[in-house]
C-alpha cells in the first residue's frame, strides 16, 4: 500500500467539520505512513504539545471545543430570555419599568438565578446538603445530584456512541430506538423468565439487551451491503416494525405480557437480575453507568488502536479509495451496524435492568433514547469521549430540569431543558454563526485540533 490514492471527495454529513473530515488524499498517507501507527493494534498517534499560545489562538479562531463551549453558553443565555418571557412577576415588573427600574432588574435577576441554581443544585450539588452533613445529615445525599446525572446519562451515552461508530463509517444509524426496542426485549423476557444466580443473571440480561441490538444492526448492515439499501431508509422503517412488535407482544399473554394484566406490561425482572447501585443506595448511579464508561474506552481504541478501527475510518473517510486499498466495504459495513446495534442493546439494558428498582417493560419504555442520541452524537462530534461529555450534559438537564420545574413552578416550565438541548444541538450545528455572534476570526490549519481533541478525545 505505498502508492498514492487519487484524491475523491468524502461523503458530506451533518457531524463533519474542518478537523474531523478526512479526504481520500489523506486515508492513501494515513496507510502507508500511519499503517503502523493508528492502523496497527498497540499503535500510538503522536499528539501535540498544548501551550499556552494555541490555546489563546484556539480561542480567537474559534476551534471545535470552544465553539461547544461558546454554544452552551448563547444556548443558556437564550433560555434565560425565555424564563423571563414565561414569568409574569418578571413580566408585571417590567411594565412598571420606568418607575422602578431597579426592581424590574432585581425581579429579572432573582427569576433566571433562582432557576438555574436549581438545574445546578438537581444536577450536580447542593451546597445545603453539605452544611447539612455536617450537622448529622446524610452525607450519601451531597452525592446524589451526581448520581442522578450519571444515571440518566448512562442510555443517551450508549445510543450516542452507537450512531457516532456507525457515522464513521460514513453511515448514518437512524435506527438506534429500534434497535433499543429489540434490546429491551430479550433482556427483560431473560430477566423475568429466566432465573439464575446475581451476578450470571445481570451478566445474561446483558449480553442477551447487546445480542438483540446487534442482530438488527447487522441486518441493516447486510441489506446495505449486499442490495446497497440506503440505510437511513432502512433504519426507519425497522424501528417502525420494532414498536409494533413489541406491541403484539406486550398484548400477548404467552409472550411479554404480565399474567392476569390487560395493559401493555411485561413482568418486573428478578431480583438477581438488577443493577446493583455503585456505592450502595441512595444515589441513583449503578454498574450501567459504568458499563457505558467501558463501551465508551472500548469505542475509542477500536477506532483509534485496532486495524478493524482504521477500515472502519476510512471506508467513512471515502469507500472507493478503501476498495480500491483491497478493503473490504461490505464487510465494514455489516460489521458496525452489528456493533452500533449492539451499543443501542446496551442502552436498552441498563433501562430494563437500571432503576431501583427497574420499573417493568412497557410501550413507552423505550421513550426518546434512540433518538436522542442523534443530538449527542451531534454534540459529541462523533468521537467517543465527546460522546460521554455530551451525554452528562444533557442528562444533568434533565436530572436537573425536574428541580427547576419544583423550584419556580408553575413561572418556568421543564420543556425549557428540552429548549435548552435544541438550542444546543442547533449554535453546534452552526460554526459559522457562532463566529460571527462572537467575531471569532475564521479557522485555519494551526495545531487547533489538538486542543479540540483535548475535547472530544
Amino acid at each position: 500500500m505505498s502508492e498514492k490514492l487519487p484524491p475523491t471527495d468524502p461523503p458530506a454529513s451533518p457531524f463533519s467539520d474542518p478537523e474531523s473530515t478526512v479526504s481520500a488524499e489523506e486515508a492513501g498517507f494515513v496507510a502507508t505512513a500511519e499503517d503502523a501507527q493508528a492502523g496497527q493494534p498497540g499503535g500510538r498517534k503522536p499528539r501535540l504539545k498544548l501551550t499556552g499560545s494555541m490555546i489563546i489562538e484556539a480561542i480567537i479562531y474559534g476551534s471545535p471545543a470552544v465553539i461547544t463551549i461558546l454554544a452552551i453558553f448563547l444556548a443558556l443565555v437564550v433560555s434565560a430570555l425565555l424564563i423571563v418571557f414565561s414569568d409574569p412577576s418578571v413580566l408585571h415588573a417590567w411594565a412598571a419599568f420606568f418607575n422602578a427600574p431597579g426592581q424590574a432588574l432585581s425581579v429579572t435577576w432573582h427569576s433566571i438565578a433562582t432557576a438555574y441554581s436549581a438545574l445546578f443544585e438537581g444536577a450536580i450539588f447542593s451546597p445545603s446538603t453539605i452544611s447539612d452533613a455536617f450537622h448529622g445529615g446524610s452525607i450519601a445525599a451531597i452525592f446524589y445530584p451526581l448520581s442522578l446525572t450519571a444515571f440518566q446519562a448512562t442510555p443517551l451515552i450508549l445510543t450516542g456512541l452507537s450512531v457516532a461508530i456507525a457515522f464513521r463509517a460514513g453511515l448514518f444509524n437512524i435506527g438506534a430506538a429500534g434497535q433499543f426496542v429489540a434490546g429491551s426485549m430479550i433482556a427483560a423476557w431473560l430477566g423475568f423468565a429466566v432465573h439464575l444466580p446475581g451476578p450470571i443473571h445481570i451478566l445474561v440480561c446483558v449480553v442477551g439487551g447487546f445480542a438483540g441490538g446487534a442482530i438488527l444492526g447487522w441486518l441493516v448492515g447486510v441489506l446495505k451491503a449486499r442490495t446497497g439499501a440506503h440505510e437511513v431508509i432502512v433504519t426507519i422503517m425497522l424501528n417502525y416494525v420494532m414498536y409494533n412488535l413489541l406491541s403484539y407482544l406486550l398484548k400477548t399473554p404467552k409472550a411479554l405480557q404480565q399474567p392476569d394484566q390487560f395493559n401493555q406490561i411485561a413482568p418486573p425482572i428478578d431480583n438477581n437480575a438488577v443493577f446493583p447501585h455503585v456505592g450502595g443506595p441512595p444515589p441513583q448511579a449503578n454498574i450501567g453507568f459504568l458499563i457505558a464508561i467501558a463501551a465508551a474506552a472500548a469505542v475509542a481504541w477500536l477506532l483509534s488502536r485496532s486495524t478493524i478501527g482504521f477500515q472502519f475510518r476510512t471506508v467513512g473517510a471515502n469507500p472507493r479509495a478503501a476498495r480500491s486499498a483491497g478493503m473490504s466495504v461490505e464487510r465494514s459495513w455489516a460489521l458496525v451496524m452489528l456493533i452500533a446495534g449492539g451499543l443501542a442493546g446496551l442502552a436498552a439494558s441498563a433501562v430494563i435492568q437500571g432503576g431501583a428498582p427497574p420499573p417493568p417493560l412497557t410501550f413507552n419504555t423505550y421513550g426518546t433514547y434512540g433518538f436522542d442520541g442523534i443530538t449527542v452524537a451531534l454534540l459529541g462530534r462523533a468521537r467517543p469521549w465527546g460522546v460521554v461529555l455530551a451525554g452528562l450534559l444533557f442528562g444533568a438537564l434533565e436530572a436537573g430540569g425536574t428541580a427547576m420545574q419544583a423550584a419556580t413552578n408553575p413561572q418556568v416550565p421543564v420543556d425549557i431543558v428540552e429548549v435548552i438541548q435544541g438550542l444546543i444541538v442547533l449554535f453546534v450545528a452552526a460554526p459559522p454563526l457562532i463566529r460571527a455572534i462572537f467575531r471569532l476570526r475564521a479557522a485555519r490549519e494551526t495545531g487547533m485540533e489538538a486542543v479540540a481533541k483535548g475535547w472530544n478525545g
